[in-house]
């Protein structure tokens, strides 16, 4: 009886250990459906990993707060980066509505007409001119303070 409980101790005891040693080991498995992974064999092509930590990284010396607020800032700084290329894309975009607006206007003087006819279109022209320049500097000196302020928060994080 002795014997017996000893036999089972001892293969309990190797199986723990055989559990113990593949905690280190993985299986990749590639199939029609994507590639998975898991601790046990998955299918007869799969092909088995090891875990391996460099010796100067252990998670004891990892600080990870510093690592997140590192990557959170390089994100704040990539997206704010992104931004200030939208903004100044939405300029050149408005100054070249207002250049396609007043050649349109311009364009108008060019056609035959009789010299009253091209007095009022001329004065016509001047009020529409006006009102183009008004509102792209309108719309110019707003997305100018948007753009600074965008740019006066990448320097905080810079």
């Amino acid at each position: 009886m002795k014997l017996c409980t000893l036999f089972v101790i001892f293969i309990s005891l190797l199986f723990v250990a055989d559990q113990a040693a593949s905690a280190d080991q993985y299986y990749k498995c590639v199939t029609d459906r994507g590639t998975t992974f898991s601790q046990f064999p998955c299918g007869g092509q799969a092909t088995q990993h090891k875990i391996a930590l460099s010796p100067n990284v252990t998670p004891a010396n990892v600080n990870h707060v510093k690592a997140l607020n590192s990557l959170e800032r390089e994100q704040i700084i990539r997206n704010l980066n992104a931004e200030i290329r939208s903004v100044k894309y939405k300029l050149a975009i408005l100054s070249r509505d207002r250049d396609r607006a007043e050649y349109e206007q311009l364009q108008r003087l060019n056609r035959l007409m009789s010299d009253d006819d091209k007095k009022k279109l001329s004065k016509e022209i001047k009020k529409q001119l006006k009102v183009i320049n008004k509102t792209f500097a309108k719309n110019t000196k707003t997305t100018n303070k948007q753009l600074s302020a965008l740019e006066k928060k990448l320097k905080r994080y810079e």
